[in-house]
């Protein structure tokens, strides 16, 4: 009798490769194929998240619940990348790097609603899957399926136990995974707190890790805090007098004050320095101010808006042109001259300008952005440390520049959104011995914000006040 037994298959390092089926069509599934899209345009032209995703969800109509799960998607898998790539190594039996972008981000996508979602486990597995299946056939999601389940074997804290260094040896390393950072970017973190405690490192990295709320200003003179809330429906913010808390997903631009120019999306701890900046007392007059780095705009509206309602006018100084271009339209119908300059080097040309100089200057440095990891998802792993000392460097001349536009007397308000020392207390140190300038108390300047230690900057934090890491220091000109 002849033997009809199939051959056996060759052994080899891996499964045999399968001929896919046919594809089926893309199931319909927008809020996940929105954050898919997002993820790839961070990962093949290095986009921004907090950028991309809204337009995506603006072109493909995507609103309500839907934008709301697109977004703690697209923001909350760029901001775990880290954790979640530890987790799919364990899982991959071959280096990341050899797993196509397009299922890597698959992969990473299914791995956050495992981990970091209530979604249902095989919820969380089936729809990536589904997806893949739609655009790279049953073979290539059969693999999804089988790395996925191998995640769900374990939940959040089971991984952090098995992959993170042991919290007793490495007690810093450990929060970095266990609160996805890069360790670096958490030891600067552990720098600058003022208390030695790890469990107060745990608070920040935490909440640098928690989706943000959406944070807008009123524009002065043109509507309340109060009125901005009843328009929106969020909440007054707890410090600024011009701030309201949104806890929405989607894209702000679409409410309507923000359409009109009545608010704008602004973190309240920048709403709070630009304030600090335009309250600190001066020595005389109080009519010309000066934002120094004023791109995108952001602070130029706060501030030309408070000029406006005191007969001041402000000057906003930005060396890229298309960034210029969003202050201008930013600040439309304010008292608010835009030019294009690199701010170290920039010159006013204005003879009502008086030739000591401007009265504030607010001076919003280039920086790292580690304060601002949570709204800037992607960030934390691009940025390396070897950024820093470049940057810092850049700090020194812009403050350096800043002392040289104010008049005595004047004030010069040293902004950064990072608690990085060598960007803040170190940069500002040097500025104060290089050009004789005093330095004030800031703490008065941010009334009923508390835990704002030892003076005389004030460093803010989102464990302790639900704002972006900003630091201020106050400076007057001698």
């Amino acid at each position: 009798m002849t033997s009809h037994r199939k051959p056996s298959r060759p052994r080899g390092p891996g499964p045999p490769r399968r001929r896919s089926g046919p594809r089926r069509p893309p199931p319909d599934d927008p809020p996940r194929r929105a954050a898919l899209d997002a993820l790839a345009a961070v990962r093949e032209r290095d986009a921004y998240a907090n950028l991309v995703l809204p337009a995506l969800l603006r072109e493909q109509r995507i609103s309500g619940r839907d934008a709301a799960l697109a977004t703690e998607l697209g923001y909350g898998t760029c901001r775990a990348r880290g954790l979640l790539d530890a987790v799919l190594q364990a899982c991959v039996d071959r280096p990341l790097s050899d797993v196509d972008g397009d299922l890597l981000d698959a992969l990473r996508l299914g791995a956050y609603q495992l981990l970091r979602t209530r979604i249902p486990p095989h919820a969380a597995v089936a729809s990536v899957v589904d997806l893949v299946r739609g655009t790279r056939g049953s073979t290539t999601a059969g693999f999804v399926n089988a790395v996925l389940r191998r995640v769900s074997e374990r939940d959040e804290p089971g991984w952090v136990s098995q992959l993170a260094p042991p919290r007793d040896e490495d007690p810093v390393g450990h929060l970095a995974m266990a609160h996805p950072h890069p360790r670096w970017i958490a030891q600067a973190f552990a720098d600058a707190l003022e208390s030695s405690a790890t469990t107060e490192l745990a608070a920040a990295l935490a909440a640098d890790d928690e989706r943000p709320l959406v944070h807008l200003a009123a524009r002065p003179g043109e509507v309340s805090a109060e009125e901005l809330a009843a328009l929106t429906g969020g909440a007054l913010a707890p410090y600024s007098p011009y701030g309201v808390h949104l806890d929405e997903g989607g894209d702000p631009g679409d409410l309507p004050p923000v359409a009109e120019h009545l608010a704008h999306v602004q973190d309240e701890g920048s709403q709070l320095v630009a304030l600090a900046v335009a309250a600190a007392p001066l020595d005389g007059p109080d009519a010309r101010w000066l934002d120094l780095c004023a791109g995108p705009g952001g602070k130029a509206v706060l501030l030309g808006a408070l000029a406006a309602t005191g007969g001041a006018r402000l000057d906003a100084v930005e060396r890229a042109e298309h960034r210029a271009r969003l202050v201008r339209q930013a600040c439309e119908g304010l008292p608010v001259t835009v030019h294009v300059a690199d701010g170290r080097g920039w010159q006013p040309d204005d003879p009502d300008l008086p030739d000591d100089g401007f009265d504030r200057v607010l001076l919003d440095v280039p920086c790292t952005g580690l304060g601002a990891l949570r709204r800037r998802p992607e960030a934390r792993w691009r940025r390396q440390p070897g950024d820093v000392a470049g940057l810092v460097r850049l700090q020194r001349e812009l403050l350096l520049a800043a002392l040289r536009l104010v008049r005595p007397g004047g004030v010069v308000g040293y902004v950064t959104c990072s608690p990085h020392l060598a960007e803040t207390v170190g940069v500002v140190a040097d500025g104060v011995r290089r050009a004789g300038a005093g330095q004030l108390d800031a703490r008065p300047h941010f009334p009923g914000v508390p835990q704002l230690g030892a003076g005389p900057h004030v460093q803010l934090w989102p464990h302790r006040h639900g704002t972006d890491a900003m630091f201020c220091a106050l400076l007057r000109a001698t």
